[in-house]
């Protein structure tokens, strides 16, 4: 008869690598599951606004221009349907469309502070694109000196993350210098006349009661900061801007590109 062979007694070395191994095992569970969890946060995010247009725009010639009697004559690139927007948020104050980059193409509230919206999307879900959404002391009609609007940088592209592209590869500009803002009374168009990193703090987001000497020294300074260059000319203190201002992964600085109005539209 064959005698049994002793089991082998464990080692501390075979007892850490079990640990090791079932240690590596959990956190490979935990990045898939916080993998997933991202993955169906964007996913949720970029269907509700995807939805959300849907409801809302309708599409133009993509020139601007018309057949007809009215042929030339500048036009809206899109309708939008702001009755359908307020009955699911009433704090709506216009939609945003930038020419050279079509994906940034979304909503724009205006909440009591700059905090409601950071994580919220329109319909008011939790979400980490949040909503774009105009400085809380600023006015809601796009008519202060320097409205500020706010719009994160997602890793898959959405909401301002592609908003880079005009620094990233001066075709972007070359493709369009204009961008939207489209308001239930009126629609705006804006030339882009900045675009570039600043900090976090910085006079970029300085806030103006009113036109005077102070907001046209900032203009020429905007400018200034361009990281490209922009056929902006003629600055003064009677323009209206827009700062739309994103993140850059980095918490002390910020990526922004600004323009200034050159054409107010009524809504048809």
């Amino acid at each position: 008869m064959s005698e049994k062979q002793p089991k082998k007694k464990k080692t501390a070395g075979d007892i850490v690598l079990t640990v090791v191994l079932i240690a590596a095992i959990c956190v490979f569970c935990y990045a898939g599951y916080n993998l997933f969890h991202i993955y169906t946060e964007y996913k949720k995010g970029t269907d509700e606004y995807n939805e959300i247009a849907q409801m809302a725009v309708t599409e133009r010639d993509p020139d601007g221009e018309e057949a007809g009697p009215s042929a030339g004559e500048l036009k809206a690139p899109m309708n939008i349907d702001f009755a359908s927007l307020k009955s699911v948020n009433d704090d709506v104050v216009g939609w945003i469309y930038v020419e050279a980059v079509p994906d940034i193409n979304y909503p724009i509230v205006h909440g009591k502070d700059n905090e409601t919206y950071l994580h919220r999307t329109y319909e008011k879900n939790y979400n980490f694109a949040g909503t774009i959404f105009v400085d809380y002391e600023n006015k809601g009609d796009f008519s202060d000196c320097n409205t500020i609007v706010y719009g994160h940088n997602m890793k898959n592209g959405s909401m301002f993350a592609q908003l880079k592209k005009f620094s990233q590869n001066e075709e972007t500009y070359k493709k369009s210098k204009y961008f939207w803002i489209f308001t239930p009374e009126k629609n705006y168009r804006y030339e882009i006349i900045s675009a570039y990193t600043t900090g976090v703090n910085s006079d970029t987001y300085t806030l103006f009661k009113g036109p005077g000497e102070e907001f046209e020294k900032y203009l020429e300074k905007i400018k200034g900061y361009s990281e490209i260059k922009t056929d902006a000319e003629g600055l003064n203190m009677k323009d209206k801007i827009i700062t739309l201002s994103t993140c850059t992964g980095n918490e002390a600085t910020r990526y922004v590109v600004q323009g200034k109005r050159v054409d107010t539209l009524d809504v048809e």
